[in-house]
């Protein structure tokens, strides 16, 4: 499946451009910030703060409609703060930071209003995890217990704001669970599967791109 998934994006970015020879493409810069959780963990609400960006190339085909492809960097995780009981803070946290390929499809509006849905892939980069203000020694890159891999459905929305900048607001969900954990309450345990849940807010300024009349006038 993950290697079905990683050849179907690979084609994508080869062949999208050999397909569209004659199109202009655009490029792209982006940037900001994500809200995100771990839906699994027992940690609830988009508490961790993480940082996104990256680079994009941008195929217009049609008069609306286009295909993107993202190279990004983006942290992901979740947070809870101190809930103290008895000895125990209860504060748990997981930094997890992914290398990401997003593949986008977009319909544009009166050239001011974007949507997009999409998939991506990811590779996870970093991984640090504490609970009760204690490094878990156990969680590790290479040793697990959080899979290397992270596939997502996108969907998102982009707003032109002046010019050539635009505001960007994304969701995304895992597609497959990104670790399974036993959790033990009283003298009950169950299994929890774990995904990531993000949302990101984005800067992006797009080059060479064709502005409508009005935003030609002013500059």
């Amino acid at each position: 499946m993950k290697r079905r998934i990683i050849s179907y994006l690979l084609c994508l970015a080869i062949g999208i451009p050999l397909m569209l020879q004659g199109q202009i493409i655009r490029g792209a810069l982006l940037g900001g910030f994500t809200l995100t959780q771990v839906d699994g963990d027992e940690v609830y609400g988009f508490h961790k703060l993480g940082l996104s960006g990256g680079a994009a190339a941008i195929i217009p085909f049609g008069e609306k409609w286009s295909i993107s492809l993202e190279t990004t960097y983006i942290q992901k995780g979740a947070y809870q703060s101190p809930q103290y009981n008895d000895s125990l803070s209860f504060e748990y946290k997981i930094k997890l930071d992914y290398a990401e390929v997003p593949v986008m499809i977009h319909y544009t509006d009166k050239d001011v209003v974007t949507a997009g849905l999409g998939f991506a892939w990811g590779r996870l980069v970093n991984v640090q995890e504490w609970e009760h203000g204690k490094r878990v020694s156990g969680t590790t890159l290479l040793g697990g217990p959080y899979k290397r891999d992270d596939y997502s459905f996108l969907a998102d929305i982009r707003f032109r704001l002046r010019g050539r900048i635009h505001f960007n607001a994304r969701y995304a969900y895992s597609l497959g669970k990104i670790r399974s954990r036993e959790f033990t309450v009283g003298t009950q345990r169950f299994i929890r599967e774990q995904y990531n849940n993000v949302i990101a807010f984005r800067l992006i300024y797009i080059f060479n791109e064709d502005l409508p009349l009005q935003n030609r006038r002013k500059e």
